[in-house]
């Protein structure tokens, strides 16, 4: 029995669908294939076009890539106007991965590390840079008496509730939901157990962020802090005045003064303690935990005095009167004029 031949043009058909295919993948290929060269973290907000998304790209990554991606949420006749959020880009992400993303992919977290702030400004100026609202919107919420007094603060002590540390958020968080988060945070480190040395020790909350943030201006040194903090919790408790010298830095604006005069001591602000008794009526600079756990935990000694060390390592005397405390005095205004620092 004789088998029959294929039909030619079942032959062609084939051919050209297998012509077709190579097309296509020939197309499909630098959207389905190649990668993105680097790793990007897309900023979208909501009503932005997709010439608005691909210009950012561009900045980001390539003029190449972001063009692909352009074009495929072009012909898939993609609407990014409703999407808002930051979107992570990895490093070899295809263009046709990336539409996905933006078209339905949840937006990324953005991490929010931040320590060595001593002024809302500072703050403001770095919470600023990592989210959409801004500085001048952050900034006029911790201005803002009523936002402040919402979450139990004043302008002055609001910072307080800002503990230094990693923290991640979405890039399109409102400063008044930051505030109510950080309070959060701030709660839970606040236990029972540190309330209740803090009352112990006749203070509030924020009194103690307070001291921590003196005593951290006072002394890089984390085994000192402690002695530190008792010391002027030691005045505290006999009514002398703070006399400490970070709070007139602070008052002033230039925490790079080597030595303070007899004029800046007098600077008229209710953060200076040379003038006025008491605690300032908010930190000088955000305390780390540590440092807050170092004002609860601070060892009983009767110390009223420090000088800084004469050997400019960092650390200090520490006296219980006043003819002691004037020797480390000389000693140390003798090793700024030796090195003639004014």
């Amino acid at each position: 029995m004789n088998k029959r031949k294929p039909n030619k043009w079942l032959r062609v058909g084939a051919i050209a669908l297998m012509v077709a295919a190579i097309g296509v993948g020939a197309w499909l290929w630098p959207y389905a294939m190649t990668g993105a060269p680097d790793s990007a973290m897309l900023k979208i907000r909501r009503g932005s076009s997709t010439s608005v998304v691909t210009d950012s790209l561009e900045r980001s990554l390539d003029v190449t890539f972001a063009r692909r991606v352009g074009r495929l949420l072009q012909i898939t006749g993609s609407d990014l106007s409703g999407r808002q959020g930051a979107f992570e880009i990895k490093k070899g992400d295809s263009p046709l991965r990336v539409v996905r993303l933006l078209r339905s992919g949840a937006p990324s977290g953005i991490k929010f590390t931040f320590n060595n702030v001593r002024t809302r400004d500072e703050f403001a100026t770095r919470w600023g840079a990592k989210f959409m609202a801004g500085r001048d919107a952050m900034l006029k919420l911790l201005s803002d008496s009523a936002a402040c007094a919402a979450v139990g603060r004043t302008p002055d002590n609001v910072v307080g509730l800002f503990q230094p540390d990693s923290y991640e958020f979405y890039w399109d968080i409102t400063p008044e939901q930051f505030l109510e988060k950080m309070k959060g945070f701030h709660d839970r480190f606040w236990t029972d157990e540190r309330l209740a040395k803090a009352r112990a020790e006749g203070l509030t909350p924020e009194q103690v962020e307070v001291i921590a943030s003196i005593v951290e201006e006072e002394t890089a040194k984390a085994d000192e802090r402690p002695m530190v903090a008792r010391l002027y919790m030691n005045r505290i408790a006999t009514g002398m005045p703070l006399q400490a010298d970070p709070t007139v830095k602070f008052a002033i604006g230039d925490f790079s003064i080597r030595r303070l005069t007899i004029p800046m001591t007098r600077t008229v602000s209710p953060y200076n303690t040379y003038i006025n008794r008491g605690l300032p009526p908010g930190p000088i600079r955000l305390p780390e935990k540590a440092t807050l756990d170092a004002v609860l935990n601070a060892p009983k000694h009767d110390y009223i005095y420090m000088c800084a060390k004469e050997d400019f390592s960092g650390r200090h005397n520490f006296a219980v009167d006043y003819a002691a405390h004037q020797a480390n005095a000389r000693r140390y205004q003798a090793a700024l004029n030796a090195r003639n620092i004014h």
